[in-house]
């Protein structure tokens, strides 16, 4: 079993760091299929989002993802992240933070620890019968968020 990322755990001593100092923790996301954001808001593939406490409902930074809900325009979106994707966390006050490399998204591992109730099911083709072709395909597959108690 290879070692896990440090990327995760360095985001969320940044984003306490911010918190702590009364700055408001950002971070710029490089946005793909498998993240769910408002794309209205996205510029140039990317996105930077307010990560702080007064501007998220639900914040989870997890090690995988990174789930809030946000208000955008005076409507409330839901914000799904993969980490690897974040390629920065900083504080919009002085521009202190972090860069990180862009990793390519990868379904987390089904022998890894809560992998089977943190990650977002993937669908694969055991699961569309025979001459069903798995409904639309002009959508592109959403990640579904489960409740983890």
């Amino acid at each position: 079993m290879g070692e896990t990322s440090t990327k995760p755990y360095l985001i969320r001593a940044l984003h306490e760091w911010c918190t702590d100092n009364g700055y408001t923790p950002y971070i710029t996301v490089q946005v793909d299929e498998h993240t769910m954001v408002p794309v209205a808001h996205v510029r140039d593939g990317q996105i930077t989002l307010n990560v702080g406490t007064l501007a998220t409902n639900r914040l989870v930074l997890g090690n995988e993802f990174i789930e809030f809900q946000a208000r955008f325009s005076g409507v409330t979106e839901n914000v799904y992240v993969p980490v690897g994707a974040v390629s920065a966390i900083y504080a919009r006050e002085t521009g202190a933070g972090m860069g990180f490399e862009v990793q390519p998204y990868e379904p987390p591992a089904a022998g890894a620890q809560g992998a089977a109730d943190a990650g977002a099911p993937e669908s694969t083709d055991a699961d569309v019968a025979p001459g069903d072709d798995g409904g639309d395909d002009d959508e592109p597959k959403r990640p579904r968020l489960t409740i983890v108690k």
